[in-house]
Order: structure tokens, then C-alpha cells, then sequence
């Protein structure tokens, strides 16, 4: 009788396990105010929750925006235990750097290159360690001018090749938005304006902008296995 009992039980425990709900895979888009405004609506974590659903993978993913206004590289070193791992993420797509390259004038602040690259580098082996897919971005922009004189145009340019020479060292997946940004720049503002073609101000996302970087993050995300 047990055994019959038990027979009958297994195909129901089967059908049970298949009928449960299915946990998404945890994506955080970790950053500073452009990620920040990017959970917003209208904003590009938005814009590609959206895209998700369109093509019909709601529930698939699940989008967590972990973006501070200000931020820095060491700021998010120092603040991803508590905002990034104890969530447990299953990826982690960084876009930092454009805050460590503007502060410098903005501010009197920022970050060296050589400490850009240290902290970045920790926080890679950090997100590892601890069992998360890492995906890297350069910084876009400060500045849309196309002819490179946007002030700070050097400058960033250096920081985003550090980020793409620690991607290929890491071999990890890198969505490009300075040189997405630049190449859209170069077709659509012929007047050189140095803001309101992708961005508000030259730095933080418009609507185009929003939906540009949606669509650059959305090719990566569902890229990884």
C-alpha cells in the first residue's frame, strides 16, 4: 500500500514542482545618477524592462536599479556589500566612470587613473567571489560635440579604454556606449551641439538616449547564459 501511495504521490510532486513559480534572473545595474534617473521612468532600466516584455520574457528577469547620484568608482566599492551582493544578483552590469573623469573640473575632485583601475578591478573580484555575472560599460559622455572639443573629450576617452583593456583582461562582456554614443553623434548632430541629442545636459540621458542605451543593455543581458 505504501508503495502504491508513493507511486501515485511522485507524478504529483512532479507537476507541483513544474507549476511553481519560477524565480527570474536577478540583473542590478550598478552606477551613479545616470543609473539612478535610469529607474525612473522613461529611464533606460525601465526602457529595457520594457523591451523584455515585449518580447514576451516577462518574468524571465527580474531589473534592479543601484544607482547613487555622485557616485564614483570607490564609491561603489565601497557600498556594494550592503546594495549589490547581499541582494545576491545573478549579473551585475557596472557603469561608472563619468563622475571620476568630470569631478575633476566640476568639482576639483575625481579619480586617478590608476586608482580608477584598482577599484574597478576590486570590484570585479568582489561580484565574482561572491558568484555574480559581471558586465562592464564605458562612460558616454560629458559633452556631444563631435569634432573632440568637448573640454574633458581626452580624458574620458583614457578612462574608457582602462574599462575596455579590464574587460578583455577578465574577459567579460562590454557594452561600449562612449563609442555607441559617439557614432550616433557623428550622423545625427551636424550643428556640434554639445548637449540635447542623446543627452539633457551632456552627461545624463533624454528620452533617445534613454532608449539607445535600453537597447545596447538588452543585446548584452539576454547574450549571457
Amino acid at each position: 500500500m505504501k508503495n502504491l501511495i508513493n507511486f501515485f504521490s511522485f507524478p504529483v510532486i512532479i507537476i507541483s514542482l513544474l507549476m511553481m513559480p519560477q524565480q527570474g534572473i536577478k540583473v542590478i545595474f550598478f552606477g551613479d545618477s545616470i543609473t539612478e534617473l535610469g529607474a525612473q521612468p522613461g529611464g533606460y532600466i525601465t526602457l529595457t524592462d520594457s523591451i523584455c516584455k515585449a518580447e514576451r520574457k516577462t518574468g524571465r528577469y527580474d531589473f534592479i536599479g543601484a544607482g547613487i547620484g555622485g557616485n564614483k568608482v570607490y564609491d561603489l566599492y565601497l557600498r556594494m556589500d550592503n546594495d549589490v551582493i547581499k541582494k545576491r544578483p545573478d549579473l551585475v552590469i557596472i557603469f561608472i566612470g563619468v563622475n571620476d573623469v568630470w569631478h575633476k573640473t566640476l568639482l576639483r575632485t575625481g579619480t586617478d587613473p590608476d586608482k580608477f583601475q584598482n577599484f574597478y578591478q576590486a570590484i570585479i573580484d568582489k561580484l565574482r567571489i561572491n558568484g555574480s555575472k559581471v558586465v562592464l560599460c564605458t562612460p558616454a559622455a560629458i559633452g556631444e560635440k563631435t569634432d573632440h572639443s568637448n573640454p574633458q573629450d581626452s580624458d574620458l576617452d583614457e578612462y574608457c579604454e582602462i574599462i575596455r583593456k579590464i574587460a578583455a583582461k577578465n574577459n567579460l562582456k562590454l557594452i561600449d556606449l562612449r563609442k555607441l554614443l559617439v557614432e550616433y553623434n557623428m550622423v545625427n548632430n551636424p550643428g556640434n551641439k554639445d548637449r540635447g541629442i542623446l543627452t539633457v545636459d551632456g552627461v545624463h540621458l533624454n528620452a533617445k538616449g534613454n532608449e539607445l542605451v535600453a537597447e545596447a543593455m538588452w543585446k548584452a543581458i539576454r547574450s549571457i547564459q
